[in-house]
């Protein structure tokens, strides 16, 4: 398909811009199928009808890197979105960065992505401006078992540009971990497509806050300036540390970006709905407190 695109770009490109979105559609169709076929938490035929975009990159395997984006709406209206700007009158909208499934075998911090996003129309979370990707990493969760790692063996969240990868990635990686494959940093940092496309938007969309959804330790992490959330749900603060690579590393420490870590119980089995609520509902307690408006 997209060697049929850019053969029209050739010959006709104002006809392969009008085929583009139409490309993209295709493309989020076929990644909706895929995770419908895997994840029983998520119906391919509603997933089709968000507006999600792929990005420019895409994953080692060729799979499409989806991303919504969600800008804030007018208090008490269903009017189009319009972004709250900085200036005199006000600050613009706080901006939450939502990251799923930088692990593949971790399929909970994907589904529970889909439950969330269903609650974006509620009037608390759509003050905020919304950057959501449920799936950072298509190709360890749709491998035949998933896999930690994405297509080059690379465990992504060990893969960020953190100034001290050069220095400590392959050294930790070997003594600390005795070179185990689910934790491979990468041979450079941000060798993997999927990490320099993350990085990108990171850059781009400039977040107030990251939210990254792993499994299965039970306890919520934290790195980087603010106040530390204490409690989300059943999920108590049990700061980890940070790993040359790690996203806690590279946002929280590096760019000064507060980047909360929610570990969820169990890998394969979501937590209950009520307290699937009850996460969210903390989650957006802490960033109305923490982040402005």
């Amino acid at each position: 398909m997209f060697r049929r695109l850019a053969l029209l770009a050739l010959i006709c490109p104002l006809c392969a811009a009008y085929a583009l979105p139409l490309a993209a559609q295709e493309s989020r169709g076929v990644w909706c199928d895929a995770l419908g076929k895997r994840l029983m938490s998520v119906d391919a035929a509603a997933c089709r009808k968000l507006p999600f975009t792929p990005g420019q990159v895409r994953s080692v395997e060729g799979r499409p890197l989806m991303l919504r984006d969600v800008p804030p709406v007018t208090p008490n209206t269903n009017a189009a979105p319009v972004k709250i700007r900085s200036g005199a009158s006000g600050k613009r909208a706080g901006r939450i960065f939502l990251i799923g499934g930088i692990h593949g075998d971790e399929l909970t911090s994907v589904s529970i992505v889909f439950r969330w996003m269903e609650r974006l129309n509620e009037p608390e979370p759509r003050r905020y401006h919304w950057h959501i990707v449920p799936l950072a990493n298509p190709d360890g969760l749709l491998a035949q078992p998933a896999r930690r790692t994405n297509g080059h063996g690379v465990d992504l969240n060990r893969n960020f540009s953190t100034p001290d990868w050069s220095h400590d990635a392959l050294a930790y990686w070997q003594k600390r971990t005795g070179k185990d494959p689910r934790r491979f940093p990468g041979k450079a940092a941000s060798s993997e497509p999927e990490t320099r496309w993350l990085e990108t938007e990171i850059e781009h969309f400039k977040p107030d806050v990251i939210v990254s959804i792993h499994a299965p330790y039970g306890v919520l992490d934290y790195d980087g300036p603010l106040q530390k959330p204490r409690r989300f749900g059943r999920l108590n603060l049990n700061q980890l540390g940070v790993y040359p690579g790690s996203l806690g590393n590279f946002g929280g420490v590096y760019k000064n970006i507060p980047v909360i870590t929610i570990e969820l119980p169990h890998a394969t089995a979501m937590p209950t709905v009520r307290e699937q609520r009850q996460i969210w509902d903390d989650m957006l307690a802490w960033i109305q407190k923490n982040i402005a408006p």
